[in-house]
């Protein structure tokens, strides 16, 4: 009975711990169904940082500071300056630089998928590569660039 009553505690607490809350954003229709499958196979590490837990389930988020990773975001306006491609295994990124670290956004799929990385994870391109199998799996590359 003793262990009944802490399995439950535990879950309990568990499930009373708040999650990070990351603001909600702007996604393109009709990509809810596959951002949610990105989520569900997301890798449980990346950047040798554990996952934690989102509020919302809007976003995957990995690490303090956190790595955020965002599904169906409108396309960057980065777009329009012709940036160069930063290929990381199979998937084509555009890179900016933020206040704090890089945010790059996945281009030439089916829909935009973003990762913020913060200054303290270097290389940054680390993240990238954890995070390829899964952006592969459930975004499907339209048009690779040049």
């Amino acid at each position: 009975m003793k262990k009944l009553a802490l399995a439950a505690t535990l879950l309990l607490a568990a499930g009373c711990s708040p999650g990070l809350g990351v603001d909600t954003y702007p996604t393109e229709p009709g990509t809810d169904v596959d951002c949610k499958a990105l989520f569900a196979d997301a890798p449980r590490e990346v950047a040798g940082e554990d996952s934690i837990l989102v509020d919302g389930g809007n976003a995957a988020a990995w690490g303090a500071p956190p790595i955020v990773l965002r599904c169906g975001v409108e396309r960057p306006t980065v777009l329009d300056t012709d940036p160069p491609c930063n290929f990381v295994d199979g998937v084509d990124w555009v890179s900016e630089t933020t206040a704090d670290g890089f945010l790059f956004t996945s281009i030439g799929r089916k829909f935009y998928v973003s990762v913020e990385v913060p200054d303290e994870y270097d290389p940054a391109a680390d993240a990238l590569a954890d995070l390829a199998d899964a952006v592969t799996k459930h975004d499907p590359s339209v048009t690779p660039c040049q």
